[in-house]
C-alpha cells in the first residue's frame, strides 16, 4: 500500500496496512456491484405485495436514495469552497486562461467524437425501422430544452444558487402540497467564481476570507470522504432497486434501439476514451483504475451531479490532475460534459424517431444533430440532462416532439450507462489537459490504487 509524504512523493504505508485486497475501495465496489446484482434478482423473485413492491424492494430503493442524497448534500458547500479556493489559488499558475480554454475545446472534440460514432451507428443499424413499439405511447414531455432557458440559469436568483419546485398530489381524500429546495451547479459555479476573483483583487484583506475557506474544505472533504466509504453499500442499494425495478424486460421492440445505445456507448468508452489517454502518452490502465470507481457509481446512480464529489475525488487523488484545475473543470463537466446523454443519444434517438415516422434526414439536418450536441448540451445544465437534450435535438431538426414518448420504457436501463460515460468524460478531460500543460502528477497517476491514497490529504500543487 502506498500514500503521499508531506513532499508530495508516493511513500509506503506501515508493512500490513490494508494488505488484504478487499480492503482496497476499487474491489469493495466490485463486491458491490455483484451483491447488487444477486440481491436485486431475489427481489425481484419476490415480486409484489398487491400493488406495492415487496420489503426488499422498498429497503434497497430507501438505502440507495439516501446514499444519492447524502452525496448531493455535499455539492454546494464542496463547490463553494473548492472553486473559491481554486480560483485565489490559480494565481500560483501562469495559464488559467489556458487551462479553460482547452477544456473547453476538448470537452467539443470529444463530444463531436461520440455524436459522429452515435450518427454513423443510427444510420447503419436503422433502430427505427420496422419497430413494434405502440405509436399511442407517444408523447411530448412536460419539459423541453432551450437556449433561453441556459442563458436565465447563469443569472443567479439568491446567493446561494438554491431553487424551488411545488409539487400537488391526492393522497386519499386529501390534496397534499410540497416544496422541495434544490439548487441549481451553473449558478454555484458562477457563483464561486465571483467570490474567487473577487478575493484575488481584493488581495491582502480577503486572506482571512480565504483561510476560513480552506477551513471549511477541509471540513467538507472529510465529511465527504466518510460519505464515498459508504459507496459499496449505496452502489449494492442502488444496483439492486434496479435489476428489481427494471430487469430486462422493458427492452422488447425497443431492443434494437437500446443495442444501439449501448454499442456507441461501448465504442466511446473502451476505444476514443483509451485511444486518447494513449496519444498523451499515458497508461490505459491506470487511467480506467483510477476513474472506475466513478464510473461504477455513476452506473448504479444514473446522476453525474449525485456522483460529482466522487469524481473529483479520483480526478484529483488518482489521475494526479491539480487540485485547484480539478476544482474547476470538474463541476463544469458534470454540467455541460455529457457525451452520453448529450452526443450519442440524441443522435441515435433522432434517427430512430425519423424512421419511425417515415421522415428523412438530410445531410443538413445530421450536421445540425451533430451541431446540437456539442454546444447544447450547455443549454440543459441544471435539469434533467438526457430528455431535455433530446427535445433540443428534436425541435432544431423540425422533428416530432411527441417521439420522446416511444423511448421512455427503456429510459433507465440507458440511463445507467449514459451517465457512466458521462462521468469518465468528466474525469479524461482534465486528465488530458492538465498533461498537455505539463501539470499532471505522473506519480500519482502511475501509482498503486487504494482507499488510502483516494483519502489521503494532498499538498497544494
Amino acid at each position: 500500500m502506498q500514500n503521499l509524504d508531506n513532499k508530495g512523493s508516493i511513500a509506503a504505508l506501515p508493512s500490513g496496512h490494508g494488505a488484504r485486497w478487499w480492503k482496497s475501495f476499487g474491489p469493495q465496489i466490485v463486491i458491490g456491484l455483484v451483491a447488487g446484482v444477486v440481491v436485486g434478482l431475489i427481489a425481484r423473485q419476490m415480486g409484489t405485495q398487491g400493488s406495492e413492491a415487496n420489503w426488499l424492494q422498498v429497503a434497497l430503493s430507501a438505502i440507495g436514495n439516501a446514499y444519492v442524497s447524502l452525496l448531493k448534500l455535499m455539492i454546494p458547500p464542496l463547490i463553494l469552497t473548492a472553486v473559491v479556493s481554486s480560483i485565489a489559488n490559480l494565481r500560483r499558475l501562469q495559464n488559467a486562461a489556458q487551462l479553460a480554454t482547452q477544456t473547453l475545446i476538448w470537452f467539443a472534440i470529444t463530444a463531436f467524437i461520440a455524436v459522429a460514432i452515435g450518427l454513423t451507428i443510427g444510420l447503419l443499424a436503422n433502430p427505427g425501422a420496422g419497430a413494434l413499439v405502440d405509436a399511442a405511447k407517444a408523447g411530448a414531455p412536460s419539459r423541453t430544452g432551450s437556449w433561453w432557458a441556459f442563458l436565465n440559469q447563469l443569472i443567479p436568483g439568491n446567493i446561494l444558487g438554491m431553487t424551488a419546485s411545488s409539487s400537488v398530489k391526492q393522497v386519499g381524500e386529501r390534496t397534499v402540497a410540497s416544496t422541495q429546495l434544490g439548487f441549481n451547479v451553473l449558478q454555484l459555479l458562477v457563483i464561486a467564481i465571483a467570490v474567487g476573483i473577487a478575493a484575488l483583487k481584493v488581495g491582502e484583506r480577503a486572506e482571512p476570507l480565504l483561510r476560513f475557506t480552506d477551513a471549511v474544505g477541509a471540513v467538507v472533504q472529510k465529511i465527504l470522504w466518510w460519505i464515498i466509504r459508504l459507496a459499496p453499500i449505496g452502489t449494492l442499494a442502488l444496483l439492486g432497486d434496479a435489476v428489481a425495478s427494471y430487469g430486462w424486460d422493458a427492452l422488447g421492440s425497443l431492443a434494437s434501439f437500446s443495442a444501439s445505445i449501448y454499442v456507441g456507448l461501448l465504442l466511446v468508452l473502451f476505444v476514443v476514451y483509451p485511444l486518447l489517454v494513449k496519444m498523451h502518452g499515458l497508461s490505459v490502465r491506470q487511467y480506467f483504475s483510477g476513474v472506475w470507481p466513478a464510473v461504477q457509481l455513476g452506473f448504479v446512480s444514473r446522476s453525474s451531479m449525485g456522483t460529482m464529489p466522487l469524481t473529483e475525488r479520483v480526478t484529483e487523488r488518482y489521475l494526479g490532475v491539480p487540485r485547484e484545475y480539478a476544482a474547476f473543470a470538474v463541476p463544469l463537466g458534470a454540467t455541460t460534459k455529457m457525451d452520453g446523454c448529450a452526443s450519442i443519444y440524441p443522435a441515435i434517438a433522432a434517427i430512430f424517431i425519423a424512421q419511425f415516422y417515415g421522415l428523412h434526414l438530410d445531410v443538413t439536418q445530421l450536421g445540425l444533430i451533430a451541431l446540437v450536441s456539442v454546444l447544447g448540451s450547455t443549454a440543459t445544465a441544471g435539469t434533467t440532462g438526457a430528455t431535455v437534450m433530446l427535445t433540443l435535438t428534436l425541435s432544431t431538426v423540425g422533428l416530432p416532439l411527441e417521439g420522446v414518448g416511444l423511448l421512455l420504457a427503456v429510459e433507465p436501463i440507458i440511463d445507467m450507462g449514459r451517465t457512466a460515460v458521462n462521468v469518465a468524460g468528466q474525469a479524461l478531460v482534465p486528465t488530458i489537459v492538465a498533461k498537455r500543460l505539463g501539470l499532471l502528477n505522473l506519480e500519482l497517476y502511475n501509482a498503486k490504487r487504494t482507499a488510502e491514497a483516494l483519502e489521503a490529504e494532498l499538498p497544494a500543487h
